[in-house]
């Protein structure tokens, strides 16, 4: 199985978006599956149903900085080179979905949502993009590591 095809199923299994992509990588990032939901837990819906940045590009990034990310504080030149691959990554997921803010990708108001979160029932998954978008960035990383 892929790892677009896992973070598929980790959110029809009731992952938020971040918690897919992250589990989908956590042997990768050395995460237990634990410390993976735990972590993403609080970037679903655009951060916490904010709607803003969507939790599939959280969740990437997330991914991405454990496995290229740096540790050196002090050196400048590592801190640009992981942004870069940071925004390129970014700039492939809205090239392929028109954005990166959760509330335009899902064609929402301006504002936060309830923190409740929608059941998911039949309804849910035809009318929210979220499962094509939490595979898109899964398979974002995927390809950009296999090019690594």
């Amino acid at each position: 199985m892929t790892k677009k095809e896992l973070a598929g199923k980790y959110f029809e299994d009731g992952c938020n978006c971040c918690q897919a992509v992250l589990l989908a990588f956590s042997e990768e990032i050395g995460l237990s599956e634990k410390k993976a939901l735990m972590l993403g837990s609080t970037m679903g819906g655009g951060i916490c149903r904010l709607r803003e940045v969507c939790g599939a590009v959280s969740g990437m990034e997330m991914a991405l900085g454990m496995i290229e990310g740096y540790s050196d504080i002090k050196d400048p030149q590592v801190k640009i080179e992981t942004y870069e691959k940071g925004q390129n990554l970014a700039e492939k997921f809205k090239e392929e979905n028109g954005d990166i803010i959760c509330r335009n990708l899902l064609s929402l108001p301006e504002g936060k949502d309830s923190p409740i979160p929608e059941k998911r029932t039949e309804k849910y998954y035809k009318k929210r993009p979220c499962k094509e978008l939490v595979e898109s960035a899964a398979g974002i990383l995927e390809e950009y590591l296999k090019k690594e």
